[in-house]
């Protein structure tokens, strides 16, 4: 196959991803066995995870005789509820929420969900949780009939977005046939996570703003980041740990989904990621670590890497408790800086739903409108931005008008108010080229482009192997 923008290969029609969902039934590939077998990932979010257990709890809160179902797959947004019921306790007094957590291990959750979902009734979940691996599923896919339009619970969606300035592509995500029926309360849009002190060394500078105009920031390529990478070589520096750093920045900036209508479609912005692993092996700019490797864990420390990229959770929950250290000087700590990368995108996240059967619809829409629109001081996202929630950590939240008036001032970084960064990155990323099966697709695409890089396969075989292992998965 010979090397193009976008490389298009035929495979029978996918109505389903094309048409919107409808009803219960789906002429969408039908998955043919349970694990793809080809290092299939799962989304990371930005959850802190609650729990090792795989068993199914059921925490509750509240005391009132109208029960709420609440699902989840932390103990996340069961926390917020309690949250919410300490600050307006007579919701606590009208209801009571019940908790079911179980965690995503091996599918426990979706199937635990899905079942519950299509058999209804009184154990039937009012409100659900859905990751970034799998929302598409629940607001788009094979399980969207059972979700309802936020403006069918009574929230005054399309104002509220705009007055909160939500992010562009959690709405593009959460959205069926035009409706929001799902949106989210983190916003995990990426920047580009660098060592001041390399900057120093390599550029004579590390402020972000002439950061960015160094690695092209926002201009959509790589061009300059290429020019950055090569001069942070010739004195001993690599630009990144490994090509896995990359690819969440490739897959996530897609204008192109895997699947349109009766073909798979390789985005050029995806088919770029062949050449950039390539490009990172050759010519050793990078220390070709893996992510979620020791080795990576590693060169969050005090190590030779100029930059990571990824959203404020990667930095809060990943970066901090592998930098070697707890206050400046030690290991890397203090010696980061944020800026807007070359290239938009997302990763990860969590959206919250609520069941269309649902007989108490006033309170599912007040924990939800709470928790993904509330711009107050007392809301969710202020809580969750500010560290307010016990969550650790001051994060990124969707809505804009709260980044705004919210400090995100971090030691770790130097002191650097983190948030305008990750405010234009929740700008930049888009949610429109998506579908349920990602998860299992971009597993395939990977192992491709990591043969290529090793010099296993050449570029064409890499795509043939994609393209028959994707066609080999699915049942068309």
């Amino acid at each position: 196959m010979k090397k193009v923008i976008a490389s298009v290969l035929s495979v029978a029609m996918v109505a389903a991803l094309a048409a919107g969902c409808t009803t219960t039934e789906t002429t969408a590939p039908v998955q043919t066995t349970a694990d793809n077998g080809n290092g299939g990932e799962t989304e990371t979010t930005a959850e802190v995870a609650p729990t090792d257990e795989t068993e199914e709890t059921m925490p509750q809160y509240g005391t009132g005789s109208e029960v709420i179902n609440l699902w989840s797959f932390t103990n996340e947004i069961p926390n917020m509820v309690a949250k919410y019921i300490e600050l307006n306790p007579d919701f606590g007094t009208k209801y009571t929420v019940k908790c079911t957590i179980i965690a995503t291990d091996g599918g426990a959750y979706q199937t635990a969900i899905d079942s519950a979902l299509a058999a209804g009734g009184d154990s039937a979940p009012d409100m659900y949780a859905a990751e970034a691996a799998f929302i598409l599923k629940y607001s788009q896919g094979d399980m969207c009939q059972y979700a309802a339009t936020y403006k069918d619970l009574g929230i005054d969606v399309d104002t509220k977005t705009k007055e909160a300035q939500i992010a562009p592509y959690t709405i593009d995500i959460g959205s069926r046939n035009g409706e929001i029926v799902a949106l989210g309360y983190q916003a995990t849009g990426g920047a580009m996570i660098y060592r001041a002190s390399i900057a120093k060394d390599v550029f004579g500078t590390d402020d972000p703003a002439e950061i960015e105009k160094i690695v092209g920031a926002g201009s959509g390529n790589w061009d300059k980041y290429w020019e950055a990478a090569a001069k942070l070589k010739e004195k001993g520096y690599v630009v990144v740990s490994g090509a896995d750093d990359m690819w969440n920045v490739c897959e996530k900036s897609a204008t192109q989904a895997w699947l349109n209508g009766d073909q798979v479609v390789i985005a050029p912005e995806r088919e770029a990621y062949l050449d950039i692993a390539k490009k990172l092996k050759d010519e050793g700019l990078s220390n070709d670590t893996g992510s979620w490797s020791e080795a990576w864990y590693a060169d969050m420390a005090d190590s030779n890497v100029f930059c990571f990229f990824g959203p404020a959770w990667l930095i809060n929950y990943v970066m901090i408790g592998n930098c070697g250290g707890t206050a400046a000087g030690e290991g890397s700590y203090g010696d980061w800086r944020v800026c807007t990368p070359p290239v938009g995108f997302f990763w990860g996240g969590t959206w919250v739903l609520a069941n269309k059967d649902t007989k108490v619809k006033e309170g599912v829409a007040e924990i939800i409108e709470w928790i993904t629109l509330d711009t107050s001081d007392t809301g969710l996202q202020y809580l969750w931005a500010n560290d307010l929630m016990g969550n650790g950590a001051k994060d990124t939240v969707a809505s804009g008008v709260v980044m705004n008036k919210s400090d995100g001032s971090l030691p770790f970084c130097g002191g650097q108010n983190i948030f305008p960064a990750f405010i234009g990155g929740n700008a930049n990323a888009t949610g429109k080229a998506m579908t349920q099966y990602d998860e299992s697709i971009n597993g395939y695409f990977k192992d491709a482009a990591t043969q290529y890089a090793n010099g296993e396969i050449d570029r064409d075989a890499a795509i043939a192997q994609f393209t028959e292992n994707v066609q080999s998965q699915f049942a068309f």
